[in-house]
């Protein structure tokens, strides 16, 4: 198939496969749950500094000087948000002594990006995959923030985080094209980007069930 036909098929199937990480419960933590997004942002901070490490890790072996600046530029970027996340709990009264967002280990979205060993898996998984549930995650939160009439993180999510995210997926995307140009390279991005998916849910559905996590923002 060609490329960017490739890698349109996979938009469009990425669209429906995502549905299932909105979650229906409603807004409203009727099991039990405490979606302050104060306590939110707190899950927000392991995402970021998780998401600044894999780019980063991927950077020295990246197979072209335009993916390592792109891989660098996402590193900054996430790091960026770290402080940003940091500096808006303190704002709400969250000082974050003693916080440790690695305390319980890395999550094992984590652990798969980290041994990916192609360009083409590492963007179809993240960049291109990862970042898109990123922005499904992120505008779920900043719908959450609005209710919760918490205007400010609503709109540091909605102005400086999401149109981060989607540089960072719609490069994904571009760089694809380039990489995923005969079977074999779609077949390895094809399965990165499933297994993304699947672990993302895997995780959503963990959080929920362990603590009554959802709305949880992306990265």
């Amino acid at each position: 198939m060609d490329s960017t036909a490739f890698v349109q098929q996979l938009l469009r199937e990425n669209d429906e496969l995502l549905a299932r990480l909105r979650p229906a419960q409603t807004l409203i933590a009727e099991a039990g749950g405490d979606l302050a997004p104060k306590r939110l942002l707190r899950f927000a901070l392991k995402n970021e500094i998780e998401a600044t490490e894999i780019a980063a890790l991927w950077i020295p072996s990246a197979g072209s000087t335009r993916l390592k600046l792109a891989l660098a530029r996402q590193a900054g970027d996430e790091a960026r948000h770290y402080r940003l996340i940091e500096e808006r709990l303190g704002e709400l009264g969250d000082d974050l002594a003693g916080f440790d967002p690695l305390a319980s280990g890395y999550s094992p979205l984590f652990q798969y990006l980290g041994g990916l060993k192609t360009d083409v898996e590492r963007v179809a998984a993240g960049q291109f995959t990862r970042e898109a549930i990123a922005l499904v995650k992120n505008a779920q939160f900043i719908e959450l923030c609005e209710k919760a009439g918490d205007d400010k993180t609503a709109r540091l999510y909605r102005e400086v985080i999401q149109p981060d995210e989607r540089f960072h997926h719609e490069l994904g995307a571009r760089f694809l094209a380039e990489l995923a140009a005969d079977d074999g390279s779609q077949a390895l991005a094809r399965v990165a980007r499933l297994r993304t998916l699947e672990l993302a849910e895997e995780l959503q559905s963990l959080a929920y069930e362990r603590q009554k996590i959802h709305h949880a923002p992306g990265c």
